[in-house]
């Protein structure tokens, strides 16, 4: 079922709640606030994953985090959100993606972008599996998955058009975005789902090179 999802967002998404920053560029009282929307995301899987999605409440989540409802509710619309995540943050991997060389090709641009996002997932390799596993086991948590997946990656899509000065309406950015960000999901499953012995950023190294090729099969030998 995950197969269907949007590949962009769904790598953002599942490693949403997992980066607490410690750039001097924020306050003690701004990381606290990330340090406690990540906790509630977190407790909220664990949860989920123990008891199930229809028996789970947000005075639960709260407790567990030994905070009250209203604190849920400043961080999260729902116990969905919480689950899934309400943005996908996927402003900063934009902002680097436009800043390379205009000389590095489009598959390797966006390649080196998304390199923060995958250091940061391969260490939170068993929080990003249970993740996985909470969105596979409530297929109702899907709705809110897709809708932000559409959003980012029609992000990537505009940053594309805007790299390559191609028109907003012309199919090679969506196309692009949806080919390289499925490189990039593929990778992220078989690192979490597969107990894979490589890095995730090993994975996503090969993936995107498929992509980079042209799509054109291995041989016997490299395959």
């Amino acid at each position: 079922m995950l197969h269907i999802l949007k590949s962009f967002a769904f790598c953002k998404i599942i490693g949403y709640g997992l980066r607490v920053t410690t750039s001097p560029a924020l306050g003690r009282r701004d990381r606290k606030k990330l340090e406690t929307r990540a906790a509630l995301s977190a407790a909220a899987l664990r949860l989920v994953a123990a008891n199930g999605l229809e028996h789970v409440t947000v005075e639960q989540i709260s407790e567990a985090c030994d905070v009250s409802s209203r604190t849920f509710f400043n961080y999260f619309a729902s116990k969905d959100e919480a689950l899934i995540g309400g943005d996908s943050d996927i402003a900063q991997t934009l902002e680097m993606f436009r800043a390379l060389p205009a000389g590095t090709s489009l598959v390797e641009a966006l390649r080196l972008a998304f390199v923060p996002v995958i250091l940061q997932m391969e260490d939170h390799r068993e929080t990003i599996s249970l993740r996985l596993r909470v969105i596979h086991d409530n297929p109702q948590l899907l709705p809110r998955l897709l809708a932000t997946g559409v959003e980012s990656e029609m992000a990537v899509a505009a940053a594309i058009a805007d790299r390559l000065d191609l028109p907003a309406d012309h199919p090679f950015p969506a196309v692009a975005a949806a080919v390289v960000g499925a490189a990039f999901r593929v990778a992220l499953m078989r690192w979490a789902t597969e107990d894979h012995p490589a890095t995730l950023a090993t994975l996503a190294d090969e993936a995107f090179d498929v992509v980079a090729s042209g799509l054109t099969p291995p041989t016997t030998k490299d395959s």
